[in-house]
């Protein structure tokens, strides 16, 4: 059964995590573009990926841009593996 999620190729897994704690314990900054990810992501995920964009460039609006191209890129390879190298999504994949 595929849920709320339809149909992707993008690795699933069942957590015995509290994922309403998870999310508020991040700041303020990621909550906000969590709210308007395409992805469903973990608070850990996005909190894990943002840490290594700001250690990386020292700016935390350029993290966050660096999370809208790793979502991106994940949209794209999911595009590519269920409907074909000629869905748009695939165009701006790296």
């Amino acid at each position: 059964m595929s849920r709320n999620r339809g149909n992707t190729s993008l690795k699933r897994k069942r957590r015995p995590e509290n994922p309403m704690r998870d999310y508020d314990r991040l700041p303020a900054e990621l909550r906000g573009w969590l709210s308007n990810a395409v992805l469903p992501w973990r608070a850990q995920s996005v909190q894990r990926a943002y840490d290594r964009a700001y250690q990386r460039t020292g700016d935390r609006g350029l993290a966050l841009r660096e999370l809208d191209r790793l979502q991106q890129t994940l949209i794209a390879k999911d595009a590519r593996n269920i409907w074909g190298q000629g869905h748009p999504a695939c165009t701006n994949a790296q």
